[in-house]
């Protein structure tokens, strides 16, 4: 196997590029096209339950899948509920949004991110199921 190492100071302009492609929305007449999935969307079969995340922020996700599709979410986070809905990205990972609340998750195989959508800070980030 081969293992690419990177200087540092890449990480932090590496990371910015990805959120911005998942931020990012594919114009609509392009959805049909596309990277992988349903519609240019991908779709990773990852777990409901509790996500424990870098900061020691912890999270609840509760996925709701019709037609093996991955369409929404209910996180609990910080007290509060929220309802997020899948909101089709240009690079096609899964992104859910809270439009009243802002708060956006992107969906990676190997962590979990949670975003002010106004912003697009992070506000919990690796996050990784327990």
């Amino acid at each position: 196997m081969i293992r690419l190492v990177l200087p540092a100071c890449v990480l932090p302009t590496l990371a910015a590029l990805l959120l911005s492609a998942c931020a990012l929305q594919r114009p609509a007449a392009d959805t049909a096209q596309g990277l992988g999935g349903q519609g240019g969307q991908f779709e990773f079969a990852l777990p409901s339950g509790d996500y424990r995340c870098e900061r020691g922020e912890q999270l609840r996700l509760q996925r709701e899948v019709a037609n093996a599709v991955n369409h929404r979410i209910q996180l609990a986070w910080k007290g509060g509920q929220y309802q997020l809905e899948r909101d089709p990205s240009y690079s096609g990972l899964p992104r859910f949004e809270d439009a009243a609340s802002g708060l956006v998750w992107i969906d990676l195989p190997w962590k979990g991110l949670l975003l002010d959508g106004r912003t697009h800070k992070p506000l919990a980030n690796e996050c990784s199921a327990a």
